[in-house]
């Protein structure tokens, strides 16, 4: 009797066995099938067909505090997207270039870049590889993009190629030791170090580390600046010669990236306008506050709660407290998580975005109608603030999107890495 029990038993863990395995064979399967299938970004809302250029750029003048070898100096990978020529004769621009993504690879390891991520050679930009610059204007504005915390500036691709759409010139960055990982067309690849990595410190210690990795990427911002003034006046390519119009500056970044914008800001007269994308502000701008027109542009956390995000809300409203009427701007977009805003919606594994929203870590919102509504915002401000459009249309957009309201919801995130 004993042994047919044990029989019975030994069968039933068998049989679940079986199906444990047959389970995590299908799961892995899908993931490697959903792996190598073709990532359409969405399309960019604007006019302009867009062009990409790459540079790498060394400030002589300053080394990098993060860098493990002491006096290296502060290299920079520079990403430019611009409105580009009517007819492009280039290629379109790889999402990562090939020997980028050899090094993320190599660092992610299998599961995160092969299983839980999409193929980056087989994402689809809408960019041209160093093509012309569109004559349809003498100049244009810039805008700097700034990613969140050690995110790649590629992870926000389908932004910056929107705002370039609609005639701006996109310029980001991503500085080693700080990104997550850097790359470089030398075979140089460097990945951030426990200095400038603040994810997973506690709250306290990583918003002080977080000031102090602000301070610098404001060093870099200047920097680029003062490059694009350069390039204004020579450029060996002749592409970009006159084409910025360095008098009309804005800056957008996402998490520490938002945080970054304000304090540029503060810091650089040279901004004349800024957006906060879902990041809370650090730095001295929350005592002094602003006098550029600045747009705080919020995902849904009115299910968190804590006195962090009161503390927050406080600090935005010392900031606008000093901020011109009619130049101040606050929305939510509800149903959108911090992720929301950049490429990752499209470039993670939907089976892990699946399970996430499970989770409840992510919204509800549809990804690329997130993505949508953060470039109507991002491109109408700068339309308003640096092209002299009607400020009427910025008011305009809860009712074209419904998504939208006015205001800010009640808790933010900590910064993260993207």
């Amino acid at each position: 009797m004993v042994k047919r029990i044990v029989r019975r038993v030994v069968k039933v863990i068998a049989v679940f066995a079986l199906i444990a395995v047959a389970g995590v064979t299908v799961l892995l399967t899908t993931l490697w099938v959903d792996h190598s299938r073709p990532t359409a970004l969405p399309a960019p809302s604007g006019s302009c067909k867009v062009g990409r250029a790459t540079y790498v750029w060394t400030d002589n003048a300053r080394v990098n505090p993060y860098a493990p070898v002491a006096g290296a100096k502060q290299d920079l990978a520079v990403w430019i997207w611009y409105p580009a020529a009517s007819a492009p004769s280039t290629k379109t621009s790889d999402y990562l270039p090939a020997y980028w993504r050899r090094a993320l690879e190599r660092h992610e390891g299998f599961i995160l870049s092969k299983l839980l991520s999409r193929d980056l050679a087989r994402v689809e930009t809408h960019s041209w590889s160093d093509a012309d610059v569109s004559r349809k204007q003498a100049m244009y504005p810039v805008v700097i993009l700034r990613a969140g915390g050690g995110a790649l500036s590629t992870d926000f691709t389908s932004l910056a190629e929107d705002l370039a759409s609609h005639g701006y010139i996109v310029v980001s960055f991503d500085a080693p030791y700080r990104t997550v990982i850097t790359a470089f067309p030398d075979g140089r690849v460097a990945t951030r170090t426990a200095g400038g990595d603040f994810d997973a410190m506690p709250s306290a210690t990583a918003q002080h580390l977080a000031t102090q990795v602000m301070s610098v990427w404001i060093a870099d911002v200047k920097f680029v600046l003062d490059r694009l003034r350069e390039l204004n006046v020579h450029d060996p390519t002749a592409r970009f010669e006159g084409k910025f119009d360095l008098q009309q500056v804005g800056i957008v970044g996402h998490s520490l990236g938002g945080a970054t914008a304000a304090q540029f800001c503060h810091d650089d007269t040279r901004c004349k306008a800024g957006i906060d994308i879902d990041g809370m502000p650090f730095g001295n701008v929350i005592q002094d506050g602003l006098h550029q027109p600045f747009f705080f542009l919020m995902s849904d956390h009115s299910k968190e709660s804590g006195s962090e995000s009161q503390t927050v809300e406080k600090n935005i409203e010392s900031i606008y407290d000093h901020v011109p009427e009619g130049k101040r701007w606050q929305m939510t977009i509800i149903g959108a998580n911090h992720f929301t805003f950049s490429d990752q919606m499209f470039t993670k594994s939907p089976v892990l975005m699946m399970f996430l929203r499970r989770l409840g870590v992510l919204g509800p919102l549809e990804k690329r109608r997130g993505l949508a509504i953060t470039g109507a915002c991002v491109h109408t401000f700068f339309d308003v603030y640096l092209k002299g459009a009607p400020a009427d249309e910025l008011d305009n957009l809860p009712a074209l999107y419904p998504e939208l309201n006015m205001g800010i919801t009640r808790a933010f995130p900590r910064q993260s890495a993207s």
